[in-house]
């Protein structure tokens, strides 16, 4: 079974920056999986923020993030990072990460999302 941890998030001020860590666990190879990053604000849907195809590398942002943030992985570490940066108080959110067997040509949003984190939040101040 397949399990991520997260780390990272905190207060910052509009303008900072921070980085979200995901480990994951209980696989044979990262390089099976497709992992994604959303957020969700109470009273409002779980946007998708990012995904990476972590035996391709191939990335992909939505446009409320796109410049601004960078999904990145260490395979060594059996980890999946979101790199942060220019931070809006709109980017405030609970965090997930989550993680699904990765299907060619199968688009970042079309996914089913199996795994998931359990979320860590980020605040950012205006």
């Amino acid at each position: 079974q397949l399990q991520l941890v997260q780390s990272g998030g905190g207060l910052v001020q509009r303008g900072g920056s921070l980085r979200l860590s995901c480990t994951a666990s209980g696989f044979t190879t990262l390089d099976d999986y497709v992992i994604g990053w959303f957020r969700r604000v109470p009273g409002k849907e779980r946007e998708w923020v990012s995904c990476i195809n972590v035996s391709g590398g191939r990335t992909d942002y939505a446009d409320s993030v796109k410049g601004r943030f960078t999904i990145s992985s260490d395979n060594a570490k059996n980890t999946v990072y979101l790199q942060m940066n220019s931070l809006k108080p709109e980017d405030t959110a609970v965090y997930y990460c989550a993680a699904d067997r990765y299907s060619p040509g199968t688009m970042c949003v079309q996914y089913g999302w199996d795994f998931w984190g359990l979320g860590t939040q980020v605040i950012v101040s205006s």
